[in-house]
């Protein structure tokens, strides 16, 4: 990495946090150590316990961010929509707080930031998935035009939008209205992955997913995010009763309901 320090003065960095304040230190580190500063940092926090609240508090005499709080847990939706309210840069970079950036993430970040303001018909740049998505246009420095037609083979093309790590205009939720509050992290984002794609969003993605950023969950403060046994289970006949279900799930969110 270079000693340079980078400055991106109409970035905001977004993190959200809940209970994991050794793992945002880690974040906000590892993020010094990368040579990166911005023009804002606004950390969202979903009613995380008092000694949680107190370390980040302490936290913020390093790393001079701006703390969002909340008096009760309105889940992911609510923390989203209260860090997007608090910006007022043009761009957002939003990272989870359980992520770490890796070798040359400013430059990737300055590469996106630039896709942005070249390409104005576009509303985002993703650095992270966990998977490759399928459809893709190559532009440059290594990103590529993300590109969905309804008619392509596969479900993995709907995973079009992901609350993975990802650049965005300011205006986004004007555009694409506000995440889905008072139910799970997963619905939340399956909202917002629909109202992207049905309001023909456009999005950057970035081919060497997984080089940007490193998702990092300890043993100490493991993720918060649960799913269920008909989610994760591996049982062939729950297996394809849960693929016959996306697929009449997906298609209909897309064509009938309304996001």
């Amino acid at each position: 990495m270079t000693n340079k320090v980078e400055y991106f003065d109409d970035v905001t960095l977004m993190i959200t946090h809940y209970n994991r304040s050794k793992s945002l230190e880690q974040l906000l580190s590892k993020i010094k150590e990368a040579n990166c500063s911005f023009k804002d940092i606004v950390v969202s926090d979903d009613c995380s316990k008092p000694e949680h609240l107190d370390y980040i508090k302490d936290l913020n005499k390093d790393y001079n961010f701006r703390l969002i709080t909340s008096e009760k847990n309105g889940g992911l939706g609510n923390n989203l929509n209260k860090g997007q309210d608090a910006v007022r840069t043009p761009f957002i970079l939003y990272i989870q707080e359980d992520f770490i950036p890796l070798d040359c993430f400013s430059e990737h970040l300055r590469n996106g930031v630039s896709l942005l303001k070249e390409y104005e018909d576009f509303d985002m740049v993703r650095f992270y998935a966990y998977n490759k998505y399928p459809y893709l246009k190559a532009n440059k420095y290594g990103f590529s035009e993300m590109i969905f037609k309804w008619w392509y083979p596969g479900l993995d093309k709907f995973a079009y939008y992901s609350d993975h790590p990802h650049l965005k205009r300011n205006n986004f939720s004007q555009k694409f209205g506000r995440y889905l509050e008072g139910t799970s992290g997963d619905k939340t984002e399956f909202s917002m992955m629909m109202s992207f794609l049905k309001k023909k969003g456009k999005a950057f993605f970035y081919e060497d997913h997984k080089s940007v950023l490193e998702q990092v969950n300890s043993s100490d403060e493991p993720s918060t995010m649960t799913r269920d046994m008909w989610r994760n289970s591996n049982n062939f006949f729950v297996t394809i009763l849960r693929t016959v279900y996306r697929y009449c799930n997906y298609y209909s969110a897309l064509f009938l309901r309304k996001f």
